[in-house]
């Protein structure tokens, strides 16, 4: 059986464009995760530890996009290599094999330490810029979802008896959000 190149993609949300992470590269298949990187769930990168196998590559655009933070990272990159599987960054240049120097550990290490700081500062930034733009009172949050009558249709409903299920179905919302508006 001939070892396979696997690609894993992941973006942020779903109308986000996957085609530039892995572009122009021969890949044998291509798992793809719409999911913030904090998120632990990631079915198309658990599809794909399990799908890959022993003399296989994963080729992944960067190491922010695999892990949610330097421990994960680890974690994945030694499982992977320790059952005979490539990992290959391509944004980074790095090829990790299982028989990796000390330097290649390090550099691990080092990138995936950066790449988590650079996580947090944008987040810092984003609440910052919040923040200020309250001030100013440019910033009102986000847009409700539910308008006055809806609001009101959906307290009759359930006050009539109709299941919470039902109801969100029906408004295309969570059962949560029905929840949250009958308090």
């Amino acid at each position: 059986m001939r070892s396979q190149r696997i690609g894993y993609v992941r973006v942020s949300s779903s109308d986000q464009n996957t085609d530039r992470q892995l572009e122009g590269l021969q890949l044998d298949k291509i798992f793809t995760d719409h999911a913030s990187g904090k998120s632990k769930e990631r079915p198309a990168l658990t599809e794909c530890l399990n799908y890959i196998r022993e003399g296989d590559t994963l080729v992944v655009h960067s190491m922010d996009r695999l892990a949610r933070n330097l421990d994960d990272l680890r974690a994945i990159v030694k499982r992977l290599t320790d059952n005979g599987i490539r990992v290959e960054f391509v944004k980074e240049s790095l090829l990790f094999t299982g028989e990796d120097s000390p330097m290649s550990i390090l550099l691990l290490s080092v990138m995936g330490a950066f790449a988590e700081f650079e996580r947090s500062l944008i987040r810092e930034r984003q609440r910052e810029g919040i923040e200020l733009a309250k001030k100013r009172g440019a910033y009102k949050g986000r847009k409700p979802i539910l308008s006055d009558e809806q609001i009101a249709k959906i307290k009759e409903l359930s006050a009539i008896g109709v299941a919470k299920t039902k109801i969100a179905r029906e408004f295309g919302v969570s059962r949560q959000t029905v929840y949250g508006v009958i308090g």
